[in-house]
């Protein structure tokens, strides 16, 4: 007996019904079909007995099962998988899925793949760990070193981030040395993977040094490389430098300002002669690298502190490109939150609904000494302390956070955010009437830069044209 005679199954088929009743019982299944008008044909006892009617069969569905939806698929013939729905207090996941027959819809299944979502949390682990394995794997096999990240990884609406981009993308195109400047976790790493991939250099290798990780007596050779038997304990066939791996590509010297005298001495000569001296060896090698260096220190500083060389400093500083702390551009909370809300969710297996206003709210108003990456942290420890409603709230953050939090100085804040910026919308809207829609009159006008200006006009919506 096929699912579709259960539809109308008549007196003389009840041996048929029963026989695939026991069949879903047994399988502890929590099924239920509808015929076309929406009314239960057939239900398997577990979910009779979850839903707490021992005889369900001609009733409609809704009168049945709460928040179902199994009366609208056979209207629209379109299946739903893999929904979360909520009944009698607990969330579930369950499929719905239209019955045709000869092309004509006669009803509707429903079926519930998991009746709680701790079942589903736990096969999303295994298979996010399996996917951390394979990747592992396919990591080991390629011979060079890669970028991870590319400019759609940068997420931001301010003026500031936006600039930065553009000005990365053109520094992309040239081949000079940048430093990148900012507090710890503003991202810089980002910047510079996405300079690698935005330029002509992105097929080959990308080669990561944090300077401040390797001990000083090993820095050496881990950048140039040593030749057999240079010093004990060395490999017998000798061994290739960060600088020989990124022949070229790109490499990428993280908290270059923490590198000591002596080696900065020896990197200024790559950067002069373009070849590179390996420990124990009789010849200069040539190189072809570019370098991206970043820092959470004021070089210009160090250079008076005489901890840097001013000589090159000047030679990494070529393109300077400072990331502003996130306390200085608020508007990017919201984005970074939401972006890693969803990364987060997606390597933990949990499911988020939203994050509520006040919640948005709360991280926009901290300060953030860590920036990105606190951030990143405060978002992680609220995913494991999410409620069953599956919304991030406010009572999830660190007491820091949550602390200063009042409903009414949100609402407080909210109003005087309108306020504000409906009088700079009207501001800027008659400057650019008054000045024939120019944007460079008008952002000479307003002493704000035309970036800034387009920000601002995209943001309230004010036809460019």
């Amino acid at each position: 007996m096929s699912i579709m005679d259960g539809l109308y199954y008549q007196g003389d088929n009840t041996d048929y019904k029963e026989i695939l009743d026991t069949i879903l019982d047994n399988a502890e299944e929590w099924v239920v079909i509808v015929n076309e008008k929406g009314k239960i044909t057939m239900m398997s006892k577990g979910y009779k007995e979850f839903c707490g009617d021992e005889n369900p069969e001609g009733k409609y569905v809704t009168e049945v099962i709460e928040n179902t939806n199994l009366h609208n698929i056979v209207k629209t013939g379109k299946a739903e998988l893999g929904v979360i729905m909520k009944v009698k207090d607990q969330n579930m996941i369950a499929s719905r899925i239209p019955i045709k027959k000869n092309d004509k819809i006669i009803g509707a299944l429903g079926k519930v793949i998991f009746k709680d979502l701790s079942g589903f949390y736990e096969m999303s682990k295994k298979v996010n760990h399996m996917e951390k394995e394979l990747a592992f794997y396919r990591h080991q096999l390629s011979i060079q070193k890669t970028a991870k990240y590319t400019f759609s990884n940068i997420k931001g609406e301010s003026a500031h981030i936006q600039n930065l981009i553009k000005v990365c993308k053109r520094a992309s195109r040239l081949d000079s040395n940048i430093l990148i400047t900012g507090e710890s976790g503003t991202g810089k790493e980002l910047f510079a993977h996405s300079i690698h991939n935005e330029s002509e250099r992105s097929c080959h290798p990308f080669v990561k040094v944090n300077c401040s990780a390797i001990p000083n007596e090993l820095l050496e050779s881990e950048l140039f490389g040593y030749e057999e038997g240079a010093f004990t304990g060395a490999k017998k066939e000798g061994k290739k430098g960060k600088f020989e791996l990124a022949e070229n590509g790109t490499i990428f010297l993280d908290e270059i300002g923490d590198m000591p005298l002596y080696m900065q001495a020896k990197l200024l000569r790559v950067l002069q002669e373009k070849e590179i001296d390996k420990v124990g060896g009789t010849f200069s090698k040539s190189v072809n690298v570019r370098i991206i260096s970043a820092t959470n220190k004021d070089l210009s500083k160090e250079v008076k502190n005489g901890t840097f060389r001013e000589d090159l400093y000047y030679r990494l500083n070529v393109m300077n490109i400072h990331i502003d702390p996130l306390r200085e551009r608020k508007e990017d909370i919201k984005p970074l939150a939401l972006e890693l809300i969803k990364k987060l969710s997606d390597e933990m297996g949990v499911y988020v609904k939203e994050i509520s206003n006040e919640a948005i709210y709360a991280l926009e108003e901290y300060s953030w000494p860590g920036n990105i990456r606190e951030l990143e942290n405060v978002i992680e420890r609220a995913l494991n302390l999410i409620d069953n409603d599956f919304v991030i709230k406010v009572a999830h953050f660190p007491r820091n956070i949550s602390g200063d939090f009042t409903e009414s100085k949100h609402l407080q804040k909210k109003q005087l955010k309108e306020i504000l910026d409906a009088v700079e919308k009207e501001t800027i809207l008659k400057s650019f009437e008054n000045n024939n829609r120019n944007k460079k009159k008008t952002a000479q006008e307003l002493n704000i830069s035309r970036t800034n200006l387009y920000a601002k006009l995209k943001s309230y919506e004010i036809d460019l044209d």
